[in-house]
């Protein structure tokens, strides 16, 4: 019953006030180990792998079609890498593999482990807005974030693998779908998130260090695009099953 409860079995809305991914460029073989038989890579130029790394502060999340004051608001924060699944059906479907997912509050670590694979850890959040820059920081999981919050005609990173906004947008997240996989049954969990109105501004990072990556044993990642969006209604379908092969 457990097993069942963990695969998303209801939909489930909240509202994104804010959404900030750092995406990051590897070359392709340092991810392969990190995911899943049944998964590719989504790959750029053939070389590069993404890894990504989403901060959002949610609003009223909740079952779906339950009253908003039925809800909560946590700070989630997600490390995913950016995927390939083709379903029984032929399909290609690009998504986002969990690598690691913390939240600032103990509720959400709880419920969300119970309903969903994506292994919730509670950490320390500080969200600071100074004059002209943003930051984001946690003791506990070792990470700090700055952004410079009135830059106008923010360009790519210097060493991104992207010429131009219009490739670099392909990468930006949120993906529609997003994968968990049971090794041992062999059975894939599919999970479609829906949004309208999504449109991702570039960001300029002043400075940025996480740990995790550290974690990961990647070498010199490349710091290929930040945005961010703002207000906007969210939600995950209930999830779907099919065996893998």
């Amino acid at each position: 019953m457990l097993s069942l409860l963990k695969n998303h079995p209801f939909a489930v809305e909240a509202y994104f006030e804010s959404s900030l991914v750092l995406t990051f460029a590897v070359p392709k073989e340092q991810l392969q180990n990190l995911i899943p038989e049944c998964l590719k890579l989504d790959t750029f130029q053939d070389k590069w792998a993404f890894v990504a790394v989403a901060m959002v502060q949610t609003k009223n999340l909740r079952p779906k079609g339950f009253p908003k004051f039925m809800g909560n608001d946590f700070f989630l924060i997600g490390y995913r890498v950016f995927v390939r699944y083709t379903n029984k059906s032929g399909k290609n479907l690009r998504g986002l593999y969990i690598l690691k997912s913390e939240t600032d509050k103990k509720k959400m670590e709880f419920f969300g482990n119970i309903f969903i694979h994506y292994n919730y850890t509670t950490t320390d959040i500080t969200q600071l807005e100074k004059q002209n820059t943003t930051e984001i920081s946690s003791i506990k999981s070792k990470f700090k974030i700055s952004i410079d919050k009135f830059a106008e005609q923010v360009s790519l990173p210097t060493d991104s693998p992207f010429l131009d906004w219009k490739e670099a947008r392909r990468f930006a997240g949120p993906l529609p779908f997003t994968f968990t996989y049971n090794e041992e049954t062999k059975e894939v969990l599919i999970i479609e998130g829906v949004r309208q109105n999504w449109t991702p501004n570039l960001v300029k990072v002043i400075n940025f260090n996480f740990d995790f990556l550290n974690i990961l044993k990647l070498k010199n990642p490349i710091l290929a695009n930040a945005f961010i969006i703002k207000n906007i209604p969210y939600y995950w379908k209930k999830g779907k099953i099919e065996t893998w092969k």
